[in-house]
């Protein structure tokens, strides 16, 4: 998919700024019942300029700044013990959270991979690290190669996305229009792929995983894709949603996606109600408010009534803006819905 029609926008209640996932195509503040609206002329700003200028985050530079050796992954203290490693300067933002136990530490996500995520993982902690990954979509598995130990969904989408991904599927994400700095050093971007890697094991929605000091409850969020899971330290009131949930446009139009089940896990979600104090996204920013999940199922349901009109980008992908909430999504994906069940 061409790199411009990419990007997501920051959900517009409460939030300052533009993400590069958003810029071109998509229009914001736009009334979901109305015809489609022009897209912006996106020639005078490239996609770099539209979100580096508004980088850190707001939301993230609330939270403590922690040093690194590593110049491309950018870290903060989320929570106590909690780090999100944040790859800010490539248009995906992609977020992947190390929680930390007294015995033992998982990684949720290993990112894009364009540059080695497990020096900056040991670097924060010297326990031992499980990898488990939120789904299996190229920009939340790239580092998995990198780990003895990794738990996945038992799916076949899974033992299908373990090969990994070839250089001709990836080549947009290290354009240069991609990188706010242009692209890091020793990243080689005429060849760069997502690397084949391997499950140790696996998990599935009611396990729980110790970590000495804290437990992690899993919960498998189909909708996204098969084998989207979030993470729920209930002790500590954190939630990890992956891309079932982040502020910014979600994306729910692949082939692989199901909006009668993404609807029923945002609907889960949801039910958690007050054991959730804060919100950790798979995208954009680390830390957000637990009332925006109510929103998110309020506007998919609307979407998945096929009755709203969007703005259509001429390629099969619609962008649908209901109440201050953005799906990227499709015709195919809404008509392969039942509202009514």
């Amino acid at each position: 998919m061409p790199l411009a029609h990419r990007f997501r926008t920051l959900l517009t209640v409460g939030l300052a700024g533009c993400s590069a996932r958003d810029f071109a195509p998509t229009p914001t503040n736009t009334p979901s019942t109305s015809a489609p609206v022009t897209a912006p002329v996106a020639a005078a700003v490239t996609p770099a300029d539209k979100w580096c200028a508004h980088l850190p985050r707001p939301a993230n530079a609330a939270l403590p700044a922690v040093k690194i050796a590593s110049a491309w992954f950018h870290v903060y203290r989320a929570a106590p013990q909690v780090f999100a490693l944040i790859e800010s300067d490539q248009f995906q933002e992609a977020i992947s959270y190390l929680i930390v136990g007294t015995t033992s530490a998982v990684l949720f996500d290993t990112g894009i991979g364009v540059m080695p995520i497990r020096p900056v993982a040991e670097e924060l902690t010297q326990l031992p690290i499980t990898v488990i990954n939120s789904h299996s979509h190229y920009d939340h598995v790239g580092g998995n190669s990198e780990f003895d130990r990794v738990l996945t969904m038992e799916t076949p989408f899974t033992r299908v996305k373990m090969s990994g991904r070839p250089h001709a599927g990836l080549a947009s994400e290290v354009a240069a229009d991609a990188f706010c700095h242009g692209a890091p050093a020793g990243l080689d971007t005429a060849v760069f792929h997502s690397k084949a890697w391997k499950s140790a094991g696996f998990v599935k929605g009611g396990d729980r995983i110790p970590l000495g000091g804290r437990t992690l409850d899993v919960l498998h969020v189909p909708g996204h894709t098969p084998d989207a899971l979030a993470l729920l330290d209930r002790a500590n009131g954190l939630l990890f949603t992956g891309d079932t949930f982040y502020d910014g446009t979600i994306w729910l139009y692949a082939q692989e996606t199901n909006l009668d089940d993404y609807v029923a896990s945002m609907e889960s979600l949801v039910a958690l109600g007050p054991v959730v104090t804060q919100v950790l996204g798979a995208h954009n920013v680390a830390n957000a408010a637990p009332s925006r999940l109510a929103a998110v199922l309020a506007a998919a349901r609307k979407l998945r009534t096929g009755t709203l009109a969007g703005h259509d980008d001429g390629r099969g992908e619609i962008t649908f803006d209901i109440d201050g909430v953005t799906f990227l999504s499709s015709r195919a994906a809404i008509a392969a819905s039942h509202p009514g069940r």
